[in-house]
């Protein structure tokens, strides 16, 4: 914090007045004899470097005590001001939106960051994950759409190597491109289930904690289900039902069985990587029912070898979108 207010100190130096005016004893003791006035100015300077808020509050009180004036004063501080709430919104983002949960307020704020500077990182960061933590903490999905955007221009921006300052409140650079891609996912889950396909299948190539969490799988084969194979089942009642086969029917039969082979790996990935923490319990329970149905369907109505697939499913890669 005092290395930036440092450098605002010295952009306002330049605007305002000359480095050698304010630098000395005698710029506090502009030619003035407004006893109050030079006690708000030294009460802002002689907290400036060490203490930022205190120098904040003597400045706008001394700002708004002589709005109309025009001295050394005044063009020192109103730079510094602007300099200080500026630098200040762009704290206030993730502290309003993590420590306090109060969405609305942070959102707003990181626009009006964006506004100054579109492609500070960091704030996008915090605008993207957001969404996720609004709709899940508070059952808040309003930020969604405009979420989903901050979040890809992060990624964007990290893939072709930016970086914030620091990388809260991610642990470092794969967590939060694993956890922007996992919003990018939780978001489309509903309105675009094959796009969110994607956005899962990157999550869980990260080496980050989300690679080892049972959500992780359990929305990627939901994503396959809800998506491709619902679209492709439907397709394939509607055209092949009840009729002799034929080289378009099996084509599109396998094309459907390699989607349901897909949501079989991810269904198995979600259950292994549940265990046998009771939190995930009774998911765990509904996965291994869907799961066991689409297995005994892919294998003649027999569960052998499923054991055996859930067990060793962490371990291999996971198979690229069909």
């Amino acid at each position: 914090m005092r290395l930036l207010l440092k450098r605002i100190m010295f952009a306002s130096f330049v605007v305002a007045v000359s480095l050698a005016t304010i630098g000395s004893t005698q710029a506090q003791v502009v030619e003035t004899d407004d006893q109050a006035k030079i006690d708000i100015y030294t009460r802002f300077y002689n907290n400036r470097i060490n203490n930022e808020t205190v120098a904040y509050q003597a400045a706008k009180e001394y700002l708004a005590k002589y709005p109309k004036d025009d001295d050394a004063y005044t063009r020192y501080l109103k730079p510094w001001v602007a300099l200080y709430d500026k630098w200040d919104r762009k704290q206030r983002v993730p502290q309003l939106i993590y420590d306090q949960n109060n969405f609305a307020e942070g959102y707003r704020l990181g626009k009006q960051v964006l506004a100054e500077n579109p492609n500070d990182l960091a704030t996008l960061m915090y605008l993207g994950y957001g969404a996720y933590l609004a709709s899940t903490a508070a059952r808040n999905e309003s930020f969604n759409v405009e979420a989903r955007g901050y979040a890809q221009k992060a990624i964007t921006a990290i893939e072709a190597g930016q970086a914030p300052d620091e990388w809260k409140p991610f642990r470092d650079k794969t967590d939060a491109l694993a956890r922007l891609y996992y919003t990018l996912g939780f978001i489309d889950f509903r309105s675009n289930p094959t796009q969110a396909i994607d956005s899962f299948i990157k999550t869980a190539q990260l080496e980050s904690d989300l690679k080892k969490a049972p959500s992780t799988y359990y929305f990627l084969a939901a994503a396959y289900e809800t998506g491709p194979y619902k679209t492709m089942a439907a397709a394939y009642q509607t055209n092949f039902a009840g009729k002799p086969e034929s080289p378009a029917s099996k084509a599109a039969l396998d094309k459907l069985n390699l989607v349901i082979d897909r949501m079989i790996d991810a269904y198995a990935r979600a259950i292994a990587a549940a265990g046998n923490d009771p939190a995930n319990a009774q998911n765990k329970a509904q996965w291994m029912t869907t799961l066991t149905n689409f297995y005994k369907f892919r294998h003649d109505g027999l569960d052998t070898g499923l054991t055996e697939l859930i067990a060793g499913a962490l371990a291999k890669p996971l198979p690229p979108k069909p």
